[in-house]
């Protein structure tokens, strides 16, 4: 067996198992083994089976536990898929998704995160704006996070005036 079918059948498997996590394992092998197209597949996959464990979690009225790896891994499928939506500029499909995603978890750190996400794309602003001015790029590669964590003080204002319009 070479390295493209051994790859393919650990990924088969892994979707046999629904083990969002083991493809997140496999993912820097994809990326040196498959081509473009098949690569795309891997990506498609993962995020079917992520929101097939949303719906699921939804229609159940539980919450994503952080600690556990499926759930952890669902999370970062579905924050990556809300990014694409982002960076892609469908910025009201990113904002509902960043509601959906800032009650789903036990984690009030990804959760308050999330929902400086979700103010700033229902405040319209573009994905460029929300990293050059809220987010704290350094700050969150420092952290390690999947997800955009550590902000900037806009985001305090962006947050105030959010609650201002809400009363």
């Amino acid at each position: 067996m070479n390295k493209v079918e051994e790859l393919k059948a650990k990924v088969l498997k892994a979707q046999q198992d629904s083990d969002i996590a083991s493809l997140y394992v496999l993912e820097k092998e994809a990326h040196e083994v498959f081509d473009e197209d098949t690569l795309q597949g891997f990506y498609a996959n993962i995020l079917d089976m992520a929101l097939e464990k949303l719906t699921d979690t939804l229609e159940n009225h539980r919450k994503m536990n952080m600690t556990e790896v499926q759930d952890f891994a669902t999370t970062r499928a579905l924050y990556e898929y809300a990014m694409e939506h982002y960076s892609a500029g469908q910025i009201k499909d990113a904002s509902a998704l960043f509601e959906v995603l800032s009650g789903m978890t036990n984690d009030d750190k990804f959760s308050n995160a999330l929902k400086l996400h979700w103010i700033a794309s229902a405040e319209n602003l573009s994905l460029e704006d929300f990293l050059e001015n809220i987010a704290d790029i350094e700050l969150t590669q420092n952290a390690g996070t999947f997800y955009i964590s550590e902000f900037k003080k806009e985001a305090q204002k962006l947050l105030d005036n959010s609650q201002s319009k809400g009363e």
